[in-house]
């Protein structure tokens, strides 16, 4: 079974569009998080709302990210014992468009969790929207299923119609990353830099 988790994100930019790749103001939210990698399931939340994250910790299949449109930053749309749930059902952790509160506790618990921030007062529960469609998350388009990457470097989002394709072309850089020592890497970073500068002065 391919473990999309093997590379880091910075092994799949050469295989992704930098449209691909979540904003960088979704980060992780503490320190020393590992990276994480799954099938998308997708959360959409109207304004001020956390109904439906609340649904999907009960609804998202083990080893699947939730990956959540909140629709604002106004009010925390989880805490530690929603994200105590998920992880205790197998989730393999949160891409948040918005904030959540309860840091300490998620931190202790060692739940990824990446979002924007913490807001300490939580949102409502009366807005009831269809779970797993299609959402935007981070200004990148999220379906059912695509493959989210996310470490210390980003957070890519690999289509599912690429999802091999990403995967052969990181492990390639990996494997070429790794072979490859520092000083030859730099004989051959020198000469590429001379060769462009020497062009452009034409």
């Amino acid at each position: 079974m391919t473990n999309y988790a093997d590379y880091a994100t910075t092994e799949y930019a050469d295989a992704l569009p930098r449209e691909q790749f979540i904003d960088y103001s979704i980060k992780a939210l503490w320190q020393g998080m590992p990276r994480i990698a799954g099938p998308a399931y997708t959360v959409k939340l109207a304004k001020g709302d956390n109904l439906m994250l609340h649904a999907a910790i009960y609804e998202a299949p083990a080893g699947s990210i939730l990956v959540v449109d909140a629709g604002d930053d106004s009010h925390a749309v989880a805490g530690g014992n929603v994200c105590a749930i998920a992880q205790s059902r197998g989730i393999a952790g949160m891409i948040i468009d918005g904030v959540i509160r309860d840091l300490a506790e998620i931190r202790e618990a060692k739940f990824p969790v990446y979002a924007l921030g913490c807001v300490a007062k939580p949102g409502i529960k009366e807005s009831v929207l269809p779970l797993n469609q299609p959402i935007v998350c981070g200004s990148v388009a999220v379906n059912p299923n695509d493959i989210v990457v996310a470490d210390e470097e980003g957070i890519a989002v690999i289509p599912h119609a690429q999802q091999a394709e990403a995967y052969a072309i990181a492990k390639k850089r990996t494997e070429l990353d790794q072979s490859t020592s520092l000083e030859d890497w730099e004989k051959a970073h020198h000469a590429k830099v001379m060769k462009l500068l020497a062009e452009h002065k034409g």
